[in-house]
């Protein structure tokens, strides 16, 4: 079984997210976490998890390109909401200037303020970083602790994954970007090594080949997957079998 470790099928893009979760269910993705993105996501995440409960877990956090002037309110808005349910970790959050670089305080304030919500409760953190490496493992250092995490959709290099293995204790979320045709990331799986990888698909995006440029959903994870275990030389049933329990370790849960 695998486990698609961000996904947000609860957004509008899916207009029956129920067949979604179905169809990845009868695709070998028994086990979907879902992250918010912002104080709007909250409520179809919940009422898709209150269906799914065996296959869904949740994730509260504020995406970084959502940060406003309003951010401090609402981070503890979602944290005080966080207590009326079973979330397993802070996310997604974290530093994005591939779009706008002028926020760039703001941004690092939402980021300091929920890496101290997750210290608080000893969660995980689902780290969002887009051209923003420096100032994500900046602000991470200069925390009272440093959290465990993982950074979600990651597409660096191998000398980046060496600087965030000297940051602390993070996982690597793999998903469709590692199939594409001109992707480097191939180049950094093993300097990862397999006790680090975690798949994903981020859907509705970035969709692997062959069904790149189509809407992506968690069924496609058995893409990446493949392509994963091709290039580590594993099966892809002993790829499913550790990257469980690589999430298993990270999230503290027991999903089979």
């Amino acid at each position: 079984m695998f486990v698609d470790t961000h996904t947000h099928p609860y957004l509008p893009d899916f207009e029956n997210p129920e067949s979604i979760i179905q169809n990845a269910v009868g695709n070998g993705v028994g086990h979907m976490i879902l992250p918010a993105v912002d104080m709007s996501s909250i409520e179809p995440m919940l009422k898709l998890h209150a269906k799914f409960p065996e296959h869904t877990s949740l994730a509260f956090g504020l995406h970084p390109t959502e940060v406003g002037n309003n951010h401090a309110e609402v981070i503890e808005h979602m944290k005080n909401l966080s207590r009326q349910h079973n979330i397993i970790a802070v996310g997604e959050i974290g530093i994005d200037l591939y779009w706008d670089k002028s926020n760039l305080k703001a941004q690092r304030e939402a980021f300091k303020q929920q890496i101290e919500w997750a210290l608080e409760y000893d969660l995980p953190v689902i780290i969002h970083c887009r051209d923003g490496l420096t100032d994500t493992l900046d602000v991470l250092q200069h925390c009272p602790a440093i959290p465990r995490g993982v950074m979600h959709s990651f597409s660096g290099t191998p000398d980046d994954v060496e600087l965030i293995r000297q940051t602390g204790d993070f996982y690597f979320g793999i998903n469709g970007i590692v199939t594409f045709k001109n992707s480097h990331l191939r180049d950094s799986l093993q300097a990862i090594g397999l006790d680090r990888i975690l798949l994903e698909t981020d859907a509705p995006y970035l969709a692997p080949v062959p069904v790149r440029g189509k809407r992506c959903e968690p069924a496609y994870l058995v893409h990446t997957a493949n392509h994963i275990a091709r290039h580590m030389n594993i099966t892809v049933e002993k790829l499913a079998e550790i990257t469980t329990l690589n999430t298993n370790k990270l999230f503290r849960q027991n999903i089979v």
